[in-house]
């Protein structure tokens, strides 16, 4: 008995010496949340992730706003040999020795009404001949409007003018609600963690307990108070006592491993997480329409049944413009060209330049491949529209159980609460009934047994509750305890 009282004090005052040699910090469950938001892997990728979005928007944005290029060749040299036909229809080959500089100035504008796109060009070219009958000629376009219009095509940028506005504000509720995928998770491993240590405590309580009480067991079988049977089954719970208290340490080593990997935490560290209460005494009742509409006006869910559907629809018009081909080409401006920069540029030796161009492109005979890319389209748009129907009535049941859970879970609190109270006092009432010899070993065993399950039971109802709370708090990026929608600055996300 002497050497199971030492293995106990050498465990507790291995315990003890091991938090004072880590550094120790108590964390509330709001710290860890926001650590996490900031500091995690998890939101290091969620981050990334907006980001890339941000910038795919701003990339489609830039598509409806001019765009300015300057083309040059400086310079472009030539010496070679050329065949030239001549009157007689001989041939023969003459040098042709010359250099050619050229600088270009483009504006190009997209029409997202129609699909087209319009340009305003200015630019000018020196040419220089070589050898015998050296020249130089300069040749200026001071000025030349462009129009490329598809007529019954594809609009890229008018279906982006749809589409990528409802990503650009999807991304942005999606930012919302992954960050409160992160504070789901770290309530998760908060728990867990609170729950190791509440198992380690019971395991200490328990290991002190059936030490205390198999002394005494000891004490009362020498004067014949208890059977050597009743000895025996204190001496197993006493072994079952040490062997529980070594998994609750491992168990809490691996749990503490876990939060602290989460939020970032150096091995050093021993995080001293606080059981947490909600902000207000009562718990709201929620209503299935209130929390409905919150989620349809908030989640991102919405916006991306949206965007699909667009997506969808955009694969039939694409399908159905290439079909045919029609395209108007025009072109209108003036050039002039003199030995002379100067010269190039005057109004005399300006002549216009006009060109208009429309190219068609239809089908005789494919076969039907195109109409059954047409066909192939429109089928995918119907598996998408079903799909999504089947999404929205889950993400609506998902809205209702969620409710109902979160109502429930506040009854279930205040009854495991008083379960584990009535446990403490029946096991208390219980050790000191089997001192006194009032009850046997099986009844002290049952209550004991009660106290862990009615406290793990506890915490595990504290858990259930906070874990339905940002559940609903990530479904409608709205937070029904403090009244309020969620909301983020976005600038902080992209620096």
């Amino acid at each position: 008995m002497l050497l199971n009282r030492l293995y106990i004090f050498v465990l507790l005052v291995g315990i003890s010496v091991l938090s004072q040699a880590q550094d120790t910090i108590r964390i509330t469950l709001k710290d860890a949340i926001i650590r996490a938001s900031q500091e995690s892997v998890d939101a290091v990728g969620v981050r990334s992730e907006y980001i890339s979005s941000y910038w795919q928007y701003r990339t489609y944005k830039s598509e409806l706003l001019p765009e300015v290029t300057m083309t040059g060749t400086l310079p472009y040299y030539s010496k070679s040999y050329n065949p030239y036909q001549s009157e007689d229809g001989s041939y023969k080959y003459v040098s042709n020795d010359y250099s050619q500089i050229d600088l270009g100035l483009f504006i190009t504008q997209n029409i997202p009404l129609t699909g087209g796109k319009i340009s305003v060009e200015s630019s000018i070219q020196r040419l220089e001949q070589y050898g015998d009958n050296s020249f130089t000629r300069y040749k200026s376009i001071p000025g030349a409007i462009t129009l490329e219009q598809p007529i019954f095509g594809f609009n890229r940028v008018g279906w982006m003018r749809k589409i990528e506005p409802i990503k650009k504000k999807e991304s942005e509720q999606k930012l919302i609600a992954d960050i409160e995928d992160i504070a789901h998770t770290v309530v998760e491993y908060y728990f867990d963690l609170i729950l190791g240590k509440v198992n380690l405590d019971i395991a200490v309580q328990n290991l002190a307990n059936s030490s205390k009480v198999y002394s005494i067991a000891e004490a009362r079988r020498t004067i014949g108070q208890i059977s050597e049977n009743e000895l025996l089954q204190l001496r197993v719970s006493l072994l079952n006592a040490e062997s529980a208290f070594t998994d609750a340490q491992l168990s809490l080593n691996a749990r503490m491993f876990q939060l602290r990997s989460f939020l970032g935490y150096g091995e050093d560290v021993v995080l001293d997480a606080i059981l947490p209460e909600f902000s207000t005494d009562k718990v709201p009742e929620l209503y299935y329409p209130k929390v409905l509409t919150e989620a349809l006006a908030n989640n991102s869910f919405t916006l991306n049944v949206q965007r699909r559907m667009l997506q969808a629809s955009q694969g039939v018009s694409q399908a159905k413009a290439d079909r045919w081909n029609f395209t108007l080409f025009a072109s209108l401006g003036v050039s002039g060209q003199e030995d002379k920069v100067l010269h190039a540029y005057e109004s005399h030796n300006m002549r216009s330049n006009q060109i208009v161009e429309v190219g068609v492109k239809l089908p005789i005979l494919d076969w039907g491949k195109r109409k059954g890319k047409v066909k192939i389209a429109e089928a995918n748009r119907d598996v998408v529209q079903s799909r999504l129907d089947k999404e929205q009535m889950d993400f609506k049941q998902n809205i209702f159980l969620a409710v109902q859970n979160f109502n429930n879970q506040w009854k279930q609190l205040k009854i495991a609460e008083e379960a584990d109270k009535i446990a403490r006092q029946r096991y208390d009432t219980s050790v000191e009934a089997f001192i006194l010899g009032k009850i046997d070993v099986l009844n002290l065993n049952d209550a004991q047994t009660s106290k862990d399950i009615a406290r793990r039971n506890y915490i595990e109802q504290v858990y259930a509750l906070w874990s339905y709370h940002y559940q609903i708090r990530g479904l409608t990026l709205y937070d029904f305890i403090e009244g309020r929608a969620l909301t983020v600055n976005y600038n902080d996300y992209l620096n």
